[in-house]
């Protein structure tokens, strides 16, 4: 198969995602944040790198928006979120700041294929994303690509498609949004 028969398969497998997500557990997470003081955000590997570039356009948007792990990180309260994108829901280092973030009182939201998961069931809601699991024996879910691709791709469409309805919400549009972005590269 040529590359660009690969590419629309895999635009196909999205395609087919979009009417496994529910609409009112996305609304959830959106007023999750927005009663939120400050909006943190986590996840492990690809799924990582999804939420920072999550937590970037939230920034774009004017929210006090945080990666954990990042050296200007600041102390995560009772009046913040913790957004967790995780395949599984089982990854220790997650489950760990889930229980921590639990034990201080903020608001935890899971983004998961397993909203039974560990990670699912300390959260205050669950966002459930189809997708296979890494270990792909494991899951229903039938996907040509390796491992979380297709999860991972999945959790950062979400996010965008989070932002847009954010932007509609708080009459935003992509001008007021640049003056936020970086300019001393």
């Amino acid at each position: 198969m040529q590359t660009t028969q690969y590419l629309a398969e895999i635009l196909k497998e999205l395609s087919r995602s979009i009417p496994l997500i529910n609409d009112e557990e996305a609304e959830k997470l959106l007023n999750g944040i927005l009663e939120s003081k400050k909006v943190f955000v986590a996840g492990a590997g690809r799924s990582g790198l999804m939420a920072k570039s999550f937590a970037m356009r939230m920034m774009h948007m004017g929210i006090d928006s945080y990666v954990i792990g990042e050296t200007v990180t600041p102390t995560f309260e009772k009046d913040d979120i913790l957004i967790i994108g995780s395949g599984s829901g089982e990854t220790k280092s997650l489950v760990s700041m889930a229980e921590k973030a639990k034990s201080i009182g903020g608001k935890i939201a899971a983004v998961t294929i397993y909203p039974n998961s560990t990670i699912g069931q300390l959260a205050d809601f669950t966002i459930q994303l189809p997708g296979s699991p890494k270990d792909q024996s494991e899951g229903n879910y039938k996907t040509i690509q390796p491992m979380g691709s297709l999860f991972e791709q999945t959790l950062l469409l979400f996010f965008d498609a989070i932002i847009l309805r954010f932007m509609e919400k708080k009459g935003l549009d992509t001008n007021k949004m640049y003056g936020r972005h970086a300019n001393l590269e």
